[in-house]
Formats: C-alpha cells, sequence, structure tokens
C-alpha cells in the first residue's frame, strides 16, 4: 500500500478510535436561531433540547430493505460511516467489489456511472473519475483491493461477517445523476367533419374565400 494510503488509513483509524471513545458520551443536536444544525458534547441552554441519535445516512434509492432493520450495533455504524459503491457497465473489477460487500454483509448504495453527466458528477466527487470507487463516510478508496477495503471497513467498525437479517435486500443501483424525463410537447386538438376527416382550416378573414371572395382587408 502507498504511503499517502497508508496516511490516510492511519487518519481513519484514528477518527473511527475518536467516534468509538465518544459512543458513550451524550451528544448533543442544537438548532440556532438561524436553523443551523451542530452537534456537542455540551447541553445546549434549552434544557428541552433531545439528545442526537446516529447521524442521518446520506439519501439514497427508496427501494430495498432500509436500515431499520439491521441489528442495533450495524445500524450505528452505517449512520456514522454509510458505504457508497459506484460503478459501470462491464467493469470486472466493480464486479468483484460488489461481490466482496454483498459476502461481508455490508449494507450499501450503489451508483451507476453511465453517461457524461454521471462521468462529470464522479470526477467532481472524486477528483480522477475511475470506478470501481467506494465512499466510507467522509473516506475515499479508489480502485478495487479486497485487503485495503477490508483494512477500511474494519476501522470504521463494520463486523467482519454478516450480520445482515435473513431477506435483507441492499437498494436497487441507481444513477448517479437523475435523469429528467424531457416534457411531452401539447397537442392541438383538430375538428373533424362528420365523416371523420379532419376538416379543412378556415381561412383568414382577410384572405379569399367564400365569406370573402375578393379578400378584402377590413
Amino acid at each position: 500500500m502507498s504511503t499517502v494510503r497508508c496516511a490516510a488509513l492511519a487518519a481513519f483509524l484514528a477518527s473511527a478510535a475518536l467516534w468509538g471513545a465518544c459512543a458513550h458520551a451524550q451528544v448533543y443536536r442544537i438548532v440556532g436561531p438561524d436553523g443551523k444544525v451542530t452537534f456537542s458534547d455540551r447541553p445546549p441552554p434549552d434544557a428541552k433540547a433531545a439528545p442526537a441519535q446516529a447521524l442521518a445516512l446520506r439519501s439514497g434509492p427508496s427501494s430495498g430493505s432500509g436500515t431499520g432493520t439491521l441489528p442495533l450495533e450495524l445500524r450505528r455504524v452505517t449512520g456514522q460511516y454509510p458505504v457508497a459503491l459506484y460503478t459501470a457497465k462491464d467493469c470486472d473489477p466493480c464486479a468483484s467489489g460488489r461481490a466482496y460487500l454483498r459476502q461481508r454483509g455490508i449494507p450499501y448504495t450503489e451508483y451507476t456511472v453511465l453517461t457524461r453527466e454521471d462521468y462529470a458528477a464522479l470526477q467532481r466527487l472524486s477528483g480522477a473519475g475511475n470506478v470501481p470507487f467506494l465512499t466510507i463516510g467522509g473516506q475515499h478508496v479508489p480502485g478495487y483491493s479486497e485487503q485495503e477495503w477490508s483494512q477500511y471497513l474494519d476501522a470504521a467498525g463494520y463486523p467482519k461477517t454478516s450480520q445482515l437479517p435473513a431477506g435483507y435486500r441492499n437498494p436497487d443501483p441507481a444513477p448517479l445523476v437523475a435523469v429528467k424525463a424531457a416534457p411531452v410537447p401539447a397537442r392541438t386538438a383538430t375538428a373533424q367533419q362528420p365523416g371523420g376527416q379532419p376538416a379543412a382550416p378556415a381561412a383568414a378573414a382577410d384572405e379569399p374565400g367564400p365569406t370573402n371572395p375578393a379578400g378584402i382587408r377590413f
């Protein structure tokens, strides 16, 4: 593993250790007068403020079993370090990474990179645009290496063997950039003659016609 990767893993291990040390501390979710939300281990002036629970998961596709069915410890680590996998079609390393996450029992959200918009969004996120690309909380892990992925998942606190309940299903893969359907143009109603044939368009008032054979403009 490169020196940069080792340093990143060390930082992630330190972060995970800090979360573990603070797991039993009381954390408060504080909403300021401007609506800004902050977290603190000190109680806010308002005694009615409720302690905060696990950090919210990033939004993803709505299909899937959901984290509410997970065991408590797995739900906690998933809330702190949600896993997202970015893949493309005909990508063997992507398939290997997906299989590893499933075999280990890691709840994850998969985003597909298929269009130019997807690729541009991945470049902005990863800085490179290569797949597979894995995120574990705020940690970025480019490429697939079972050993490296395993070390980062261990550091985050994910179990080494699957603890997923029977029947659990990850959300279906979704495009990284949502595709918006083009608006359907409105159709203009066409008058019909009694026999079902379209009626001839009416002549303009200033053009020659049955009621104005000379085309006189008034």
